[in-house]
Formats: C-alpha cells, sequence, structure tokens
C-alpha cells in the first residue's frame, strides 16, 4: 500500500506541491473565520470600541476573498494532478482490450473511466477540504485558548474514526449489493429472452424459483448496506452534533476557566461553519463516492465480474436450471409456444401426401376457425371478427393486409398461442410457428437444428438436407459445421431467421406458420425457403407475408383490411378486389370486352381511344380526376 502512493506521489510532486500552497490559503480563511470574530467581540464590540470590532470583522472578509482566489487556483492543481491518472487508466484499458478483447472494453474505456477520473477529483477535494478547515479550525482554537481545543478535537476525532473503521466494510457491501443488482438483471434478462423455453418446458414454478433467490440475495445485499449506513450516520452525529451539544454543556465551566465569550463564540463558528460541513463532506464523498471509485477501479484493474443483462433479441442461453426445450408439445390440441414446441406426430415427409383411399372419410383440415372472434381487450375493437376460414392439408395459404392489421394476431390464433374470445380454433395435426424475432441460443449447430426433434436428434444428412432445402447450409458451413458452437450475438437478424427455418423444416409438424419469419432474407433467398416448405411431403403452409411475391407462391389468399376479410387465388382477387390491387400495387389481366361489349376496366388502348382513358398506375401514382385535358369525344359521344 505504500509503494503504491509513493508510486502515485513521484512523479506528482509538483502538483501536490502548488495543491498544498493554494490550500493555504482557504487554511488562512478558515483561520480568520473563528479568531477575527473573537477579537471583534472581545476587543471591539464588547469592549465598546467598534472600530476595532469592524477592523476584525474586515480582515476576515480579506480571508474569504483570499481563499477564494486559492480555491480557484486548486481546482487547476487538482486538474493538473488528476488527468495524468485518467490518462493512464486509459492506457491500461487499451492494452487490455488489445491483448483479451471482450465486448465491455468500450464501456470501460469511455464511462468507467469517466467515473474514475470524476470520483478521484471529487475525493480529492472533499479529503483536501477536511484537511485543510481542520488544520486551519484547530490552530484557530488553539489560539483562542488551549483548553477549548480537547473539548473539540476528542469527539470529533471519535466521529472520524468511527466513520474510517466502516469505510472499508461499506465498500464491501456496496460491492455485494452492486453484484447481486446486477445478477438480477442478468438473470431476469435470460428469463425475458428464453420464455419460449421455460413455458414449452413448463418450468415457470423453477424459473420463478430462481429470480425469487435473486431478489432475496439483493434485499439481503440492501439491508446489510443500509445497516453500516446507519453507523456512518452514528459517526456524523459523534463527530457533529454532538460536538455542539458537549461544547455547550461545557461552556459554564470553560467561561470560568478563562475562556472569553468572544473566544467561545469564535469556537461555535468553527464547529458549525467550518468542521461539521466539512466533515459531512467527507463522509459523504468517502462513504458514496469513495466506494463507487472502489468498485470501479476493481473492475477496470479485473475485467472479470457479473455478466451484463444479454439484450433479449440476441439471448444467448435459457435460465440457469432449465435445458433448452426439446420438443415438447402433449397432444396436436396442446397450445405451443412460437418456434419452441412442436405437438408430436408423424414426420411430414411420411405423411400421405394422396387423395384418401375410395371409400374412406375425407381427412380433417390442417386448421380450421369457426366464427373465431380477438380482441387485446374487453373494451378494445375485434382484431378478428367472427371468422371462418379452413387450411386444408397440403394447402398454402398466403395472409396479407397493411401493418398491423392483425395478421401475427390470427397466424398465433391458429398456432394456439392466443386463445380466441369467441369461436374455435380446430387443428388437425401437429404445428410449428416461427416469428419475425427468430429464437436461437449458445450451443451447438446440431442443437439448435434438432431443438424441436422429440427423442434422439435426426440424422446429420436429414440436418444437412434440411439447411439445404431453406438456403442455411452456407451458414452452417461458415460457423464451421453441425458441431460447431452458435453464438447468437455474433449472428444477422437474417441468419438467426435462416437457423430457424432450417429448424422449422426438421420439425416433425405437418403445420408450419411462418410469421413474416424471413423479413431479414432478401426476396431470392424467401422464396427459396417458402418454395421448400411448400414442396416438402404433407406440409400444410401459411406465410404471414410482408413482400407480394409471397400471395403470388400461395395456392390461395387471405386478405384482411380491418373491416372484412377476402379469400381467393392472387389472380382472382387481382381481379375483384381494388384494396388488394392497391396493397400489392398490381394490375389485373383481363379481356378487353365482356359478353356485352363493355369493357371490364379503363385503361389506354382500348378500341376508340383517343387518349382520352389514363393509364393506372402503382398506387400513389394514379393521375388524379380531372387533371388530364378533354381530348375530344370518343366514339362520336
Amino acid at each position: 500500500m505504500v509503494e503504491r502512493l509513493l508510486r502515485f506521489v513521484r512523479p506528482r510532486r509538483r502538483a501536490l506541491l502548488r495543491l498544498a500552497l493554494w490550500s493555504a490559503l482557504e487554511a488562512g480563511e478558515t483561520f480568520l473565520l473563528g479568531y477575527a470574530l473573537a477579537r471583534a467581540l472581545d476587543r471591539g464590540f464588547l469592549a465598546g470600541d467598534t472600530r476595532v470590532g469592524l477592523g476584525w470583522l474586515g480582515l476576515a472578509a480579506a480571508g474569504v476573498v483570499a481563499g477564494a482566489y486559492g480555491t480557484g487556483r486548486v481546482y487547476r492543481a487538482v486538474a493538473a494532478l488528476i488527468e495524468p491518472v485518467r490518462d493512464d487508466l486509459v492506457r491500461g484499458v487499451v492494452r487490455r482490450a488489445l491483448r483479451e478483447p471482450d465486448g465491455a472494453a468500450l464501456s470501460r474505456l469511455t464511462h468507467q473511466v469517466e467515473i474514475a477520473r470524476d470520483t478521484l477529483a471529487g475525493l480529492v477535494m472533499v479529503s483536501r477540504t477536511f484537511a485543510v478547515t481542520a488544520v486551519g479550525a484547530l490552530i484557530g482554537l488553539f489560539s483562542l485558548a488551549p483548553v477549548l481545543l480537547p473539548v473539540v478535537a476528542v469527539p470529533l476525532a471519535a466521529g472520524l474514526a468511527l466513520f474510517l473503521a466502516t469505510l472499508r466494510p461499506l465498500a464491501r457491501r456496496q460491492e455485494e449489493f452492486l453484484a447481486a443488482d446486477e445478477a438480477l438483471a442478468a438473470e431476469l434478462g435470460l428469463v425475458v429472452g428464453g420464455l419460449r423455453d421455460i413455458t414449452a418446458a413448463g418450468a415457470q414454478d423453477l424459473v420463478a424459483d430462481g429470480v425469487r433467490e435473486r431478489v432475496d440475495a439483493e434485499f439481503r445485499a440492501s439491508r446489510a448496506l443500509a445497516r453500516w449506513g446507519v453507523l456512518r450516520t452514528l459517526a456524523a452525529g459523534v463527530g457533529g452534533r454532538a460536538t455542539v451539544v458537549l461544547l455547550l454543556v461545557m461552556a459554564p465551566w470553560l467561561l470560568d476557566h478563562g475562556v472569553t465569550a468572544g473566544a467561545f463564540v469564535g469556537a461555535l463558528a468553527y464547529l458549525t461553519q467550518s468542521l461539521i460541513p466539512a466533515l459531512q463532506s467527507l463522509m459523504q464523498g468517502l462513504g458514496t463516492s469513495g466506494a463507487r471509485l472502489f468498485v470501479v477501479l476493481r473492475r477496470l484493474r479485473d475485467p472479470g465480474g457479473p455478466t451484463p443483462a444479454p439484450d433479449a433479441e440476441t439471448s444467448t442461453a435459457a435460465p440457469p436450471g432449465i435445458e433448452p426445450a426439446p420438443a415438447a408439445a402433449a397432444d396436436a390440441g396442446r397450445v405451443p409456444v412460437a418456434d419452441a414446441a412442436v405437438a408430436p406426430g408423424p414426420h411430414p415427409a411420411a405423411a400421405h401426401a394422396g387423395p384418401a383411399p375410395t371409400g374412406a372419410p375425407a381427412p380433417a383440415p390442417a386448421v380450421r376457425l369457426r366464427g373465431v372472434t380477438f380482441a387485446y381487450g374487453p373494451t378494445a375493437a375485434p382484431v378478428v371478427d367472427g371468422l371462418d376460414l379452413v387450411v386444408p392439408h397440403g394447402g398454402h395459404l398466403a395472409v396479407v393486409g397493411p401493418s398491423g392489421i392483425g395478421k401475427s394476431t390470427l397466424a398465433e390464433l391458429m398456432a394456439g398461442v392466443r386463445v380466441p374470445g369467441a369461436g374455435e380454433v380446430v387443428r388437425g395435426c401437429a404445428r410449428v410457428l416461427v416469428p419475425q424475432q427468430a429464437y436461437v441460443f449458445t450451443d451447438s449447430v446440431r442443437a439448435n437444428l434438432g431443438h424441436l426433434c422429440p427423442g434422439a436428434p435426426p440424422a446429420d444428412d436429414v440436418l444437412l438436407a434440411a439447411c439445404e432445402a431453406v438456403g442455411a447450409l452456407a451458414l452452417v458451413e461458415r460457423l464451421g459445421g453441425l458441431d460447431a458452437t452458435v453464438a447468437p450475438a455474433e449472428l444477422s437478424a437474417g441468419e438467426r431467421q435462416l437457423v430457424a427455418l432450417a429448424r422449422a423444416y426438421t420439425a416433425p409438424a405437418p403445420l408450419v406458420l411462418l410469421d413474416e419469419a424471413t423479413c431479414h432474407l432478401d426476396p431470392a433467398a424467401e422464396a427459396r425457403a417458402e418454395r421448400a416448405f411448400a414442396r416438402r411431403p404433407g406440409t400444410t403452409l401459411v406465410v404471414v407475408a410482408h413482400r407480394t411475391g409471397s400471395a403470388r407462391r400461395a395456392g390461395r389468399v387471405l386478405v384482411m383490411n380491418g373491416t372484412a376479410v377476402e379469400h381467393g387465388t392472387h389472380d382472382g382477387l387481382l381481379q375483384r378486389s381494388a384494396f388488394y390491387r392497391e396493397l400489392t400495387g398490381s394490375h389485373p389481366s383481363l379481356a378487353l370486352r365482356d359478353a356485352d361489349g363493355v369493357d371490364a376496366v379503363a385503361r389506354a388502348g382500348l378500341a376508340g381511344d383517343r387518349r382520352h382513358v389514363v393509364a393506372h398506375g402503382p398506387v400513389g401514382q394514379v393521375q388524379a380526376v380531372r387533371d388530364v385535358r378533354d381530348g375530344g369525344a370518343l366514339g362520336g359521344e
């Protein structure tokens, strides 16, 4: 400890000397505060000589001016002392980052180094202020009457000693509290990121117990910190208010033993105006900022410590004690968790894709909705209102509509993630829902791909074939193969979606619901993935589409427009739905005339057109009515 202090002091001797010299002016100001007041009373006002009294007060005022000038110079000296320390910390952080790079290096270089610099400067100021004030006040007390010195100095020293005794334990409790708080934050971050795994595994109670333990640990740490905080308050009381009370109690004895009235008032001024405020500032600074500096410097020296909570989108693992959900629904009617649970059943590749044998009953649809209504609150307008829908086995349905219209809600109702407020949803097979925010966890590529498969993981050739089908094989090879470890934070959103798509392709779920599961892929990659699911034997595909290409590829399209729904093929909807045409920016391809000889759609190039008809462009480019001058009669009319 002494060696470290000497290493710190030697290169900074000049800065420390300047700091001491300018601080002497503040010590003089403190000295004159009580001494000049005592002399002004004893030799001036109480002796009947006002001019002498005013002279001593004037001298005290001059001391204030000199002290203020010294304080201004002190800040410069402190800067010269602290800035090199900051530079040393920066160099140390940079060296460590180059030697052992990690994600927290930037925070240490910017935020934590600045905290250390500012906190250290504050500690230097409050410590220096207390030392300067104590020196000036104690010299003044001794100058006024030596008997005053022990009356003030003894309780002051006792309070200071009690505070210093609590300083190290208080710093430890502060660090324990911060560690408990960070552990709780990390635990909650893992829980939020792994909610689908937790629900799929039925581990809500276990996870709740783990979180409760973290909360209790933080509570215990906060209580321990509060107990030591009480001792610090007691130390402030002993060194401050108790000293004033002791001085007042001993006032008769002091006045009987040669202490003048002016000296007694000067002693009170030293206590109330200088020593007690300086002691309180010291205790506040060392007790709070000192503990903070202790923790930050330890973090800068030792990067290890509680790991910060991961971002919910890139959660890297399930919470402690929870294994990633293996494939977990109990039956085809169980409510699954998005991208984390599949009801058991035959693998789609083994399902019979052809027509039912003659005389056999027609198979149940993959999913049927009867009068389904759903709203997000008892007084909210329904997002889905009285919807009837049948998706047959082997069907390919695209759900389109404006953002926020309820497409994802419908997909979640089909999957069973949400329960309708009215009506019923009947599912005839196992299903898997792949959401927009793909879930990937820290484990091998093989574990991620086989996450939804019950029992033993699929063979490597099955996993690789799934990756090839959805376009994820190049990603798997870049990661290092099936045995490579997946780090979710190092994958882009599109790469995480590829992993989730390959996982869903491998899962034994005939009903696949893609809820904008390809929104971070380019159109070609999206088309490849959707075609792979559409071609997979026995698969029923429902795609919540964000691009018109998904609707063109689907056998049927469901259009949601907020007030009603429309259902049909892509071409059929183009012919009869103006809303769908506006939504897709498409134009129908119709015969020029119907059976009655009437053109179905007004457009340029019709028979008899003399440049009257305005071409209908994409949405937002349609020419307004009357913006084209009449070019003459059309067909003589």
